[in-house]
């Protein structure tokens, strides 16, 4: 029951048909603010408006006819070509053929493009949805299915997409050919085509024709199989490129004619509910996905280059915030001391690395592994990537004003135990998350340098006083992710002695002639890389009155690190060299995401 913008609110259509009044209206909408209901059911709670009459009217708003359903009034062979799960979980029942040869569905929320895309690929055909009763729909399925016919017929189940979702290139191929054959783009054998000669309206008739939105489908089911946190979709002048990144490395996986290219971004554009007639702007966008009773976020950002615009979705997986502390790689040290500082009742705990090192990740399990009923946590992200439940979370609206700093200042007025601000960019934002952590507030926070000691040096460089440094941060944890060797083809081999001599390792050393080193040697599971799965690296240095001094006399940042490695702070590569020898990293590995300037 959304209002698409632009359009009439419900409230006036009412009062227009004389079946509300504008004190009704009003009493309604005082009494919506104090619930989490749609104003419509606030009309019928109220007894202001009959269902019947709101459903109608709700009709005429969106433009799609309204239907009276009831298990008499379907056609209980066409109902049955969607399975009960389908109906159930998208709230809608296909209720008979029409004249066009489509299937006209009932829907409690017929303006959801995800359902409608999925009605589409199941029943293989036009939908022409309209508007009914969410529980009159909820009590014709219960009863059209309950003599066990829950499985679509023979025809559409073969139609559907396989719930594996990893689609071969020859399946690919196939579809590209179906877009290319429909004729709509004016696309004849030579597969480039200027984009920006093609009305937006034909792109968006392609998007919706089934071969472009199985292409969509599968490209991202299939980037899910194969574990991929980023999705590339990279237009060239006579190609279209979609790439996997795979434990924090691309792989070619698909190359597409260019005639998909349009029509696919514009799939992916309605998806993500961005609009697709802009295409000289960068967009941002969401699409949720469920797949293998799995549900996932898939955060989507569109710019436009010389060769047609491109697309790149991060893929959220929730489960990846529920692994554990335990699970992210940290030493028995190190974890028992991180244990003890996200206990701590006030001060700040900094996480630095590179974009895609697991600063995210990490912050919201160490979140979860506090999270009780007796702390009130709040964040503001930009933007927010996990929804944590128990957690207030805010999202950054600069359009709106409300920015890193502006939503911390109010944050104190809410009374928080633990404060996550997604990243200290400027002066300000740092000055009021330290001044939070001076007066009483746990804050987590992340910061782009490349190792701990940098942290300070940051901070001062962006203006903050190095008395409030060394009195408000309590750690600063630097973080790398490298691969995990493939567990099913790893084999011993003998690193390059000169790349064991970078980490100071010399292996003609009489102690180090027994050590033995690990590496992956290919195969079918992990894509021939000898790679599968990563584990976090990690650089703790801890605050201590040496330290606190040296960042009061404005101490470089390579002092600062003379001092941590003299308390006993474990470098990254150290850290990393140590899982080398655990036969959980390689060598190579390690150097890759290792071996940055200062961070080593």
């Amino acid at each position: 029951m959304r209002r698409p913008g632009g359009q009439k609110q419900i409230g006036q259509m009412l009062i227009e048909r004389g079946l509300l009044t504008p004190d009704q209206l009003n009493q309604a909408l005082e009494t919506q603010r104090q619930t989490t209901q749609l104003i419509g059911e606030v009309f019928v709670d109220l007894g202001f408006v009959e269902k019947q009459a709101l459903y109608e009217a709700l009709a005429v708003q969106m433009d799609i006819p309204y239907l009276e359903v009831s298990p008499d009034t379907i056609d209980g062979a066409v109902a049955t070509l969607l399975p009960k799960e389908e109906a159930e979980r998208y709230r809608a029942v296909p209720v008979g053929r029409d004249a066009s040869g489509g299937i006209k569905v009932a829907m409690a929320e017929p303006g959801d493009v995800i359902a409608l895309d999925s009605l589409r690929m199941q029943l293989q055909v036009p939908v022409i949805p309209t508007l009914s009763d969410p529980d009159a729909i909820a009590y014709t399925i219960s009863k059209v299915y309950e003599k066990g016919a829950a499985r679509p017929a023979a025809g559409a189940r073969a139609a559907a997409v396989p719930a594996g979702g990893v689609g071969g290139g020859m399946d690919m191929q196939a579809l590209a050919e179906s877009v290319r054959e429909s004729g709509m783009l004016g696309v004849g054998e030579d597969a480039a085509i200027d984009e920006s000669q093609v009305e937006t309206d034909r792109i968006a008739d392609i998007a919706d024709e089934a071969p472009i939105i199985k292409i969509a489908k599968l490209i991202i089911q299939r980037s899910i199989h194969e574990r991929a946190s980023d999705i590339h979709v990279e237009p060239y002048q006579n190609r279209v490129r979609v790439r996997y990144r795979i434990d924090g490395v691309l792989h070619d996986v698909l190359q597409l004619p260019k005639y998909v290219h349009a029509p696919l971004i514009s799939r992916f554009k309605i998806m993500s509910n961005m609009n697709i007639a802009e295409r000289r702007v960068p967009q941002d966008g969401r699409i949720h996905v469920r797949h293998t009773d799995k549900d996932f976020d898939l955060r989507a950002s569109v710019i436009p280059t010389t060769m047609g615009e491109k697309m790149v979705m991060r893929i959220l997986d929730k489960a990846s915030i529920q692994l554990g502390l335990d699970s992210l790689g940290f030493e028995a040290k190190m974890m028992s001391e991180i244990e003890k500082l996200i206990l701590q009742p006030n001060g700040m705990i900094l996480s630095t690395g590179p974009t895609g090192s697991g600063k995210t990740t990490t912050q919201y399990n160490i979140l979860n592994h506090i999270l009780s009923v007796e702390s009130n946590i709040i964040t503001i992200e930009d933007p927010v990537e996990y929804q944590l439940d128990g957690i207030s979370q805010v999202h950054v609206n600069r359009k709106a004003g409300l920015t890193f700093a502006v939503a911390l200042k109010y944050f104190l007025r809410q009374d928080p135990d633990v404060i996550l601000v997604g990243e200290i960019r400027d002066l300000e934002t740092s000055e009021i998350a330290i001044q939070a952590a001076l007066t009483g507030h746990l804050v987590f926070s992340t910061l782009h340098t490349n190792d701990a000691p940098s942290t300070v040096t940051r901070l001062t460089d962006m203006g903050v006083e190095p008395f409030l440094i060394s009195s408000a941060i309590i750690c600063s944890l630097s973080q790398r992710l490298a691969r995990r060797i493939c567990s099913q083809c790893r084999e011993e081999y003998q690193p390059r002695r000169d790349v064991l001599l970078g980490f100071g390792f010399d292996p003609d050393a009489p102690e180090n002639r027994e050590v033995k080193f690990h590496h992956g040697r290919g195969c079918e599971h992990c894509r021939g890389t000898g790679y599968r799965g990563r584990i976090g690296i990690y650089e703790l240095l801890l605050m201590n009155a040496e330290i606190a001094e040296l960042i009061i006399k404005r101490a470089s940042a390579g002092q600062i690190r003379e001092a941590a490695l003299a308390a006993g702070m474990t470098t990254l590569s150290e850290d990393g060299f140590g899982k080398v020898l655990q036969g959980i990293t390689t060598v190579d590995d390690l150097q890759r995401v290792v071996f940055t300037a200062g961070a080593w």
